[in-house]
């Protein structure tokens, strides 16, 4: 049956989703951006089924709800998100894009069946899975990290030198932010637990990996970031959740997860 293809419901749900959303008075995404996550909705729902799409959308409307904290605040302070908050392409694939790649590895496993150093399809599948999980988890850590701690502060240190700097400069960090980001972190992981994507383990492993991957993420916003050619925050964005895809997937393997 037509119904059974998980790509044909990958599409129809999402265009009925998106055109809600477009519709919608209060707007997440520019509509580019719109256009943009419905193909990595396509994408995700396609390769891993409902249970990924749904926290994906899990971590935009926790992403989008976390911005808005105390954003007039923010904004006054001249340290709020651009356009209000609203989303545009480079946010949808920095905050997504490898999750999307991790995705796509598991479909393309699944049509080639590979084994990768020992490992069974099935466990490839998971660690990838894992990895999918721990992503999102990370970027939630950081935007949860980034925006509390820009709006309840109320010591803010340069993660390199301990030196106390203002509320959202780059690299800064607060006690208010990490516990946000610790939060944030176990709040994706738990609603992939929830829908059966990773085990309970992995909840463990994806806040463990999102610790250090925005911890590295920090110091990179504290030395290099817009220094380099190319380097925004966009592409930032990208290496933070590389870096928590890979400590997973490694912490995974370490501990054999099934």
């Amino acid at each position: 049956m037509t119904w059974q293809n998980p790509w044909l419901v990958a599409a129809l749900f999402n265009l009925v989703l998106i055109g809600l959303a477009f519709a919608s008075p209060k707007k997440l995404l520019t509509p580019m951006g719109y256009i943009h996550a419905w193909v990595l909705g396509v994408i995700l729902w396609g390769c891993l089924g409902w249970q990924a799409y749904f926290v994906t959308l899990v971590y935009f409307a926790a992403g989008s709800t976390v911005t808005k904290v105390g954003f007039a605040q923010k904004a006054a302070a001249g340290i709020a998100e651009d356009r209000g908050g609203v989303r545009g392409p480079g946010n949808v694939w920095g905050s997504a894009l490898t999750a999307a790649l991790c995705a796509l590895l598991v479909w393309f496993t699944g049509l080639t069946s590979a084994t990768l150093a020992g490992l069974t399809t099935g466990q490839v599948t998971q660690l990838l899975i894992l990895g999918f999980v721990a992503s999102l988890s990370t970027k939630l850590s950081d935007t949860s990290a980034t925006e509390i701690g820009k709006a309840y502060g109320q010591r803010t240190f340069l993660i390199t030198t301990l030196q106390p700097v203002p509320r959202g400069t780059e690299g800064a960090v607060s006690l208010e932010g990490t516990l946000a980001g610790v939060v944030g972190s176990l709040i994706l992981a738990v609603a992939a637990w929830g829908v059966g994507l990773i085990p309970v383990v992995g909840v463990v492993i994806c806040a463990i990996a999102a610790f250090v991957a925005t911890t590295i993420e920090s110091l990179i916003g504290a030395t290099i970031e817009d220094k380099l050619p190319g380097l925004t925050h966009d592409v930032v964005n990208i290496i933070n959740t590389l870096i928590g895809a890979v400590v997973a997937i490694s912490l995974g393997a370490l501990l054999a997860i099934k």
